[in-house]
């Protein structure tokens, strides 16, 4: 797993990326802690363990590929 930044807060997560659709994030703390993106979405009272991403977040996950400082581990299996 690779440390990637979210451009929008900051927030440093854990990623591995095994196929261009299937990413594994580790949050360092809680997510609607860390996360503005997911705190708002858990204070309109949608439950943590549901919210499933965040946009700002997948985005910089999305740069750190293209750049090549997170690789797609299974991107040459078929």
């Amino acid at each position: 797993m690779r440390p990637v930044e979210c451009a929008a807060c900051g927030n440093q997560v854990l990623c591995e990326k095994f196929s261009p659709a299937h990413t594994s994030v580790q949050w360092s703390g809680p997510s609607a802690a860390v996360c503005p993106v997911v705190r708002a979405r858990v204070a309109g009272g949608e439950p943590a363990g549901r919210v499933r991403a965040c946009e700002e977040l997948r985005g910089s996950i999305d740069a750190a590929v293209a750049s090549g400082t997170l690789e797609v581990t299974g991107a040459d299996l078929p």
